[in-house]
């Protein structure tokens, strides 16, 4: 799978087409902003990804669509997408378009027939990688999955951030997760699980798993079976403490123990009648009612005693005093019979006189407040004796009330105890249903035995039936074919510790140099030089390892300003501005340019024939090789990749 060409339509209908050498060593050159480093991203994004990571500015703005057209055996495949509508970062709509030679289709033409899932599964099944699926243990808590295309991107692309970076290796390696697929896919794309085993390898994973989910029934029947009687006794205990079964004594056997716990099955909840909480309410009002009126009466009859006894006192004062009048007979007539009863004067002497009128009136009005006095007291007590008995019948009325409203309470609180009862009960009796359901029968457990050793006879006889299992070794293999390739091209990019072994750390996904006393890690080693010497090591062993032994990887590689880490400065680098003369003019270490193009064009043109590397520069060399490996004249701008008249 090699790239033939990019198109760009801009929204005016106007096309840029950038043509590639299907194989070799393809070189763009120029000026930064000249839209170099996005040509990474737009063939990853017409290879199904649906993030769309082209670069703010000219290019998002002026693109309406890309297309990018693929080389395989006998066949061109192109695949165009659209920018995506204003707001959105990403697009799955898809434009697919087969051939023996594809034309690209005009403006009009474009139009989407398909989405994601359909490039991603054409362009795998075109590159042949065979159905897999990554072989995920059962105890991780990620999921297994098919290994597609889409895993080959972290072999395909070097960013600039990324070909001098000494904490990456791959691709999106720094992404979520990403660790964890490389090292799940990888083994499947180099050859690691061949295509014949992977039905036999699913087998065996569900055998062994309904093998483990069987153990573990048979475990739990096995312990149910050993505490059958102390379980079942507890359950019946705490069943006669709610009333579900009748008080006795314990069973002695196990049948007899199940016989009392399946009689308890058949407990039905007690009919609860609805509570009346307005009657408690009533009561409570009327009993209030009455407590008030018997205060009323008790101030009442507080006020007439006190009145009662005060008149007493004025009864008795008022009795001695007519007492005292009625011994001096101190009228002159006899109030009873007005006979004249002053012996010591004559009849009416002296009455008619003014002094003798005032003592007279005086001595009449003393005479009927005692005869007052004396006719009201009985009518006191018979008001006071009224109080009392009103103060009896409220006293006897509350009692009653309180009587009544003590019974409702009781009610009440003995309407929730049988909901209590019931509820406990219920809880008893689904766990004594659960403890019967897990019960079983010697016979049973006899014959979960006998499937025990059937399962465990199936997974023998497909771990036989598919050999040992030599994946560890095969790919520690292939590891070693690849670190030995890394050494070659770090050597000959001539990084710091190369007089030592280099090795690829699948565990860790890094590069390490093997000294004598410990290793160096790639992020433990100075220089962007050496990071990048590990960089392209690793990928050139790995797509040379799967090209000699025919793996599923695309034959290409992305590779963004490599040589930066030979020019002293970003901005020395920068300045070189794809210019010969200004590339040799500057303080850069020339030759060790030119010693890695050398190595990627020997690389591509004779290590792995058909081969294509696409590298974007600053740099430019005079060297015949390099000049034709260029597939336009430097990007000055103009030209780029968008053209300035684009609206």
């Amino acid at each position: 799978m090699n790239i033939v060409e990019i198109n760009l339509y801009s929204h005016q209908g106007d096309t840029r087409t950038l043509k590639f050498s299907s194989a070799g060593l393809n070189i763009i050159t120029g000026r930064s902003s000249t839209g170099k480093s996005a040509l990474s991203a737009i063939v990853e994004y017409c290879m199904g990804r649906s993030t769309f990571n082209i670069p703010e500015g000219v290019i998002r703005d002026k693109v309406a669509w890309y297309a990018v057209t693929y080389q395989f055996p006998g066949e061109q495949v192109m695949i165009a997408k659209p920018t995506p509508s204003t707001g959105h970062s990403s697009c799955r709509t898809a434009m697919i378009r087969r051939g023996a030679n594809v034309t690209a289709p005009s403006f009009n033409e474009l139009t989407t027939n398909a989405d994601d899932d359909n490039v991603v599964s054409l362009l795998s099944e075109l590159l042949q990688i065979p159905e897999n699926r990554t072989d995920v243990p059962l105890e991780h808590s990620r999921v297994s999955y098919q290994a597609n295309i889409k895993h080959a991107y972290f072999y395909l692309f070097q960013t600039q951030g990324l070909v001098t970076n000494k904490d990456q290796l791959f691709y999106r390696q720094n992404e979520s997760g990403m660790s964890l697929t490389i090292k799940d896919t990888l083994p499947i794309l180099l050859g690691v699980a061949p295509d014949d085993r992977l039905e036999l390898a699913a087998k065996l994973r569900t055998a062994r798993r309904e093998l483990k989910i069987h153990e573990k029934v048979l475990a739990e029947a096995s312990e149910f079976a050993k505490q059958l009687n102390t379980g079942g006794l507890r359950l019946l205990s705490e069943a006669r403490q709610v009333g579900i079964l009748p008080s006795g004594e314990n069973p002695t056997t196990t049948e007899d123990i199940l016989t009392q716990l399946r009689a308890a099955l058949d407990w039905q909840p007690a009919s609860i009648p609805d509570e009346n909480p307005a009657r408690i309410t009533g009561l409570e009002e009327e009993l209030s009612d009455l407590r008030g009126e018997r205060r009323t009466l008790t101030r009442s009859l507080e006020a007439a005693r006190l009145f009662s006894k005060k008149q007493d006192g004025f009864s008795r004062e008022a009795a001695e005093q007519k007492d005292r009048l009625e011994s001096i007979r101190a009228l002159p007539r006899n109030s009873q019979t007005s006979e004249w009863q002053w012996p010591f004067s004559e009849e009416n002497l002296g009455m008619a006189s003014p002094i003798a009128e005032a003592l007279l009136g005086e001595l009449e009005s003393l005479d009927e407040e005692m005869r007052q006095v004396t006719g009201e007291r009985p009518g006191m007590q018979v008001y006071i004796g009224e109080l009392e008995a009103g103060i009896d019948a409220a006293t006897t009325s509350i009692r009653g009330k309180e009587e009544q409203l003590a019974a409702a309470i009781t009610a009440n609180e003995a309407l929730v105890a049988m909901g209590n009862r019931n509820n406990a009960a219920a809880r008893i009796v689904g766990r004594i249903s659960f403890f019967l359901e897990s019960y079983q029968p010697d016979s049973k457990l006899s014959d979960l035995e006998s499937r025990k050793f059937a399962l465990q006879r199936h997974v023998e006889e497909l771990e036989r039936d598919a050999g040992e299992d030599d994946s560890e070794a095969r790919l520690a293999s292939i590891l070693n074919l690849i670190s030995t390739r890394i050494n070659t091209y770090i050597k000959e990019l001539r990084a710091e510790f190369s007089e030592y072994p280099f090795r690829f750390d699948f565990a860790n996904l890094t590069v390490v140099a093997d000294r004598p006393d410990r290793g160096i890690p790639m992020h433990r080693m100075g220089g962007g030089s050496n990071h990048l010497a590990c960089h392209l090591g690793a990928l050139l062993a790995l797509h040379y390892f799967a090209a000699t032994s025919d793996r599923p990887f695309p034959r290409f590689l992305f590779i963004d300003q490599p040589t930066q880490v030979y020019f002293p400065s970003e901005a020395v680098y920068k300045d070189a501005d794809g210019s010969i003369e200004q590339t040799e003019a500057a303080d850069s270490d020339i030759e060790r340019v030119k010693a890695l193009f050398a190595m990627l064009y020997r690389f591509a043109a004779e290590e792995v024939p058909g081969f294509q590397i696409i590298v974007t520069e600053h740099a430019n060399l005079r060297d015949d090789w390099f000049q034709k490996s260029l597939i336009e004249e430097p990007w000055t701008k103009p030209p780029a990749l968008v053209p300035d008249d684009w609206e």
